[in-house]
């Protein structure tokens, strides 16, 4: 079976090759498969992509995030991380509360005008000073709703209790290891019209084998460009922060997709990406001195020797 980086590209050149073409909720337009799986091996290196640079420290911050139940974007403003904007800046715009110049369009910004995008970048950086200076326009407008955070930290039972799913599956993984019960579901049917955007990256699972961690994430729709790569990183981040504090090496990352999906207007861009030759794979080095994934922050994470090739930039659907 191809593992590592190599499988992520041989997912690019699947699906260009044998994917449907399919109309989307965001009118974008996918070439898609249906049902894909991926291998990572963490011991071999830490699966940041070399084939084009993969943004480490978002990919960091958005999981401590998570990890801290949070759903707010001031956090990740805060941090200066704006992978979530576009979902909470739709919420604001939509509002009763707008006044400014029209951004129905805002989700296809490669497809408007040059002056669409300047009125768009204006109205961006008023949003997130907002965010970020006012109490009650973030809590109001920085709020994704019952998303990631939310649902590994304080799911909600039929009870009114909460569960904090991923401080239980840590316990179990140290108690019982051989559990194959050490489950973590983000998909809350009850709680999905209460999302910014209904999860993902849905249910991921522990497996404890030969003192070694793995993890297995099951993800309905995966946006295989630029969605995908922080996906690998963020659960290999996770299982590494889990392993260290349950006294584990680490095992295998291994990623399940069922819609695996290329944007339309992503095409090119994966074909200059299968271009580029592999590079050898970076180093994770994390703060020995946490004990608890509970505590740490990103300044307790280093990528060592990651030289990968440059950015390439694609829109993202909204």
């Amino acid at each position: 079976m191809v593992a590592g980086e190599k499988a992520y590209l041989e997912l690019c050149n699947y699906i260009l090759e044998n994917g449907t073409q399919r109309d989307d909720r965001t009118n974008t337009g996918t070439y898609s498969v249906f049902g894909y799986q991926m291998r990572f091996n963490l011991q071999e290196g830490f699966p940041l992509l070399t084939t084009k640079r993969v943004p480490f420290r978002l990919v960091a911050s958005e999981l401590l995030w998570f990890i801290k139940g949070d759903t707010n974007i001031r956090y990740l403003l805060e941090n200066n991380n704006n992978i979530w904007n576009e979902w909470a800046f739709k919420n604001w715009v939509e509002s009763d509360e707008y006044t400014g110049p029209d951004m129905t369009d805002f989700g296809n910004r490669s497809q408007v005008d040059a002056d669409f995008n300047i009125i768009y970048e204006e109205q961006m950086e008023h949003f997130k000073q907002n965010i970020l200076e006012d109490d009650q326009f973030a809590q109001k407008y920085g709020d994704l709703g019952s998303v990631y955070g939310k649902q590994w930290r304080a799911w909600k039972t039929s009870q009114h209790e909460t569960i904090d799913q991923l401080k239980e599956v840590i316990e179990a993984i140290r108690s019982n290891p051989n559990s194959r019960r050490h489950i973590v579901s983000a998909w809350n049917p009850e709680d999905v019209p209460n999302m910014a955007l209904p999860p993902c990256h849905t249910l991921f699972q522990f497996y404890v084998a030969d003192g070694k961690l793995s993890c297995q994430l099951y993800q309905r729709s995966a946006d295989v460009f630029l969605g995908v790569p922080f996906n690998i990183a963020s659960y290999a981040l996770l299982t590494h922060l889990i392993a260290h504090e349950t006294g584990l090496e680490v095992g295998e990352f291994v990623h399940t997709i069922g819609d695996a999906h290329i944007y339309a207007n992503h095409i090119e861009q994966v074909n200059i990406q299968l271009e580029r030759e592999i590079k050898t794979m970076p180093q994770l080095k994390i703060n020995q001195d946490k004990e608890s994934i509970f505590d740490f922050e990103l300044s307790d994470f280093e990528i060592i020797g990651y030289e990968p090739h440059p950015t390439i930039k694609a829109p993202i659907a909204v």
